[in-house]
Parts: structure tokens; C-alpha cells; sequence
């Protein structure tokens, strides 16, 4: 197997695992912190699509023709972890199928060598790959699509594969129960 083909594969499943997460959910919870935190749904959606930008577009010399509203000219400025009210959750999602359409693209025309410049890295790290970035947005995008199972399985119950803790309420009562009982023998 070609392992540009395979990181594309794996990136393309984590974005669409991602989206999935929001499906069937109120505004409102798409959008409210669930963390200590603030980390929320949507915001995450929105911070890969910038992350996406960046690292498999501008750094590329191939930015999508659409620059997302929330950028900044400083990219430590920029909102990108939540959604202010005005942009809506179909605007963001669009955002993020687009980069994502176009980062494609940008994979299937560049071999995985392909130099790349991160402008806001540290002196002398700037210069990179596209092999690099592309296994850091897997990474990224597959890391933000875990925190969003978590995020989800708190909101509704829903597990990864569209499954729900409530299906089996009394099976994961039960599991819960052992996980303490487990936990509790190391309690101070």
C-alpha cells in the first residue's frame, strides 16, 4: 500500500468521524463548553479546518480560494477553538468540507517530499514536507475525533460507530460499577 494513500484514507475517515459528531444535535449543544476548558464541538471542527488551511494549503504554497473568517494576521489571535455567534454551524462545517476537498486535491498532485514552509514555526524549523504535515494533520484530526467521542458520549450517550451507551444502559451501569470498584482499591 502507498502510504500517501493510506494517510489520506486515514485523514479522510477521522474528518468524516469528526462531522459525525455533530449530526442530530441541537445548535446549542454543538456549541456549549463541556470542559473545565470550553472545548465544545464545533469549536473543534473549526480549529482543525484552520489547522488544515495552514498546514495543507498555505504552507504548501496552495491556500484554498476561501480564507476562513476567523483568521487573523496573527495566527496566535485567532478564534479558533469555539464559534462566535455569527458564524453558523453550517458555515463552519462548509468551511471545513472545503479545506478539506481542496487538501485533497493538494495531496493527490504533490509527492510526499514536496518542500513546505510554516511560517509561524520557530527559527530554523520552518522548512518541512508535505509527508510532514500530512501525518500531523492525521494526527490532529484523529486526536480532536476522540475528544469529540468523549464530548458526544457526555452530551447524548452516543459511542463511536452510532452506537449509545443506552442501548445497554444496564450492561455499562454494570461495567461502570467494575471500573470503580477497581479504582476504589486505590483510593487514599
Amino acid at each position: 500500500m502507498d502510504p500517501k494513500d493510506e494517510l489520506l484514507r486515514v485523514l479522510q475517515g477521522s474528518r468524516a468521524a469528526m462531522l459525525g459528531k455533530l449530526d442530530g444535535l441541537p445548535e446549542y449543544d454543538r456549541r456549549r463548553p463541556l470542559t473545565p476548558t470550553g472545548t465544545n464541538l464545533l469549536g473543534l471542527v473549526k480549529h482543525l479546518a484552520g489547522l488544515e488551511y495552514g498546514y495543507l494549503g498555505e504552507a504548501l504554497g496552495r491556500p484554498p480560494a476561501e480564507r476562513p473568517s476567523w483568521f487573523r494576521d496573527d495566527p496566535y489571535d485567532e478564534i479558533d477553538m469555539w464559534a462566535v455567534p455569527d458564524e453558523s454551524s453550517a458555515y463552519i462545517v462548509g468551511v471545513y468540507e472545503q479545506v478539506g476537498a481542496h487538501s485533497d486535491r493538494t495531496v493527490a498532485d504533490l509527492d510526499l517530499d514536496s518542500p513546505a514552509y510554516v511560517a509561524h514555526w520557530a527559527d530554523g524549523h520552518r522548512d518541512t514536507t508535505l509527508g510532514v504535515l500530512l501525518i500531523r494533520m492525521v494526527a490532529e484530526t484523529s486526536q480532536h475525533a476522540g475528544h469529540a467521542d468523549i464530548l458526544r458520549e457526555q452530551l447524548d450517550g452516543r459511542l463511536g460507530g452510532n452506537t449509545r451507551v443506552g442501548a445497554d444502559e444496564a450492561f455499562w451501569r454494570e461495567r461502570r460499577s467494575q471500573i470503580q470498584a477497581a479504582a476504589d482499591h486505590f483510593q487514599p
